[in-house]
């Protein structure tokens, strides 16, 4: 029996398709769904945007989006925080922040779920970097753990309360301590 060639789904196909609760991403020609936030990624996500959206955006430097769509190289993907540079911020005719965003952020901060696996929020990070993102954090709030990526540098990890972690040249204004971001689960 000879079967038919299945056509392959692609990221126009995925960006027709209805938004889902909670979001899914289209990457490696698959389609993901986020898990639900649970407390401590809610907490950390809420507070963390808050603290750069202080510092930069009053400045008018950079703006944090929570769980906003980032569609560029062919994938479309959801951060948990996207930080784009204010000249980067894609406005509509209105000069209003625009409802599609076709290019990569400038800072990716991705938050590990429980039931989420660190591979797949490593490899988006990686994609993002080899497409104009500068630098990407993975926070690992179990382990209390964070990862800093950036395009042709060595993996930093920082897990010791005083350390500062370090920023990207456009956000050097803001200083976090590990301890200063894992606090956000306690207060």
């Amino acid at each position: 029996m000879v079967q038919a060639a299945v056509k392959p789904f692609t990221l126009d196909d995925f960006l027709a398709m209805p938004e889902t609760e909670p979001e899914s991403e289209y990457f490696e020609k698959e389609i993901i769904q986020k898990p639900m936030p649970k407390g401590k990624h809610s907490a950390i996500q809420t507070e963390f945007a808050a603290a750069i959206n202080a510092n930069l955006r009053s400045k008018r430097i950079a703006r944090a989006f929570s769980e906003l769509r980032c569609t560029f190289g062919g994938i479309s993907i959801v951060p948990d925080i996207s930080v784009f540079r204010w000249e980067h911020i894609v406005r509509d005719s209105n000069g209003e922040i625009a409802n599609i965003l076709d290019i990569p952020p400038d800072w990716m901060i991705e938050i590990l779920s429980p039931d989420q696996r660190q591979t797949k929020l490593v490899k988006k990070i990686l994609f993002a970097l080899e497409h104009g993102t500068e630098m990407a954090w993975l926070l690992d709030p179990d382990e209390k753990v964070i990862f800093i990526y950036r395009t042709n540098q060595a993996l930093q990890i920082y897990d010791r309360p005083e350390q500062v972690i370090p920023m990207p040249d456009f956000a050097g204004d803001l200083q976090l301590t590990v301890e200063t971001i894992f606090s956000w689960l306690s207060e």
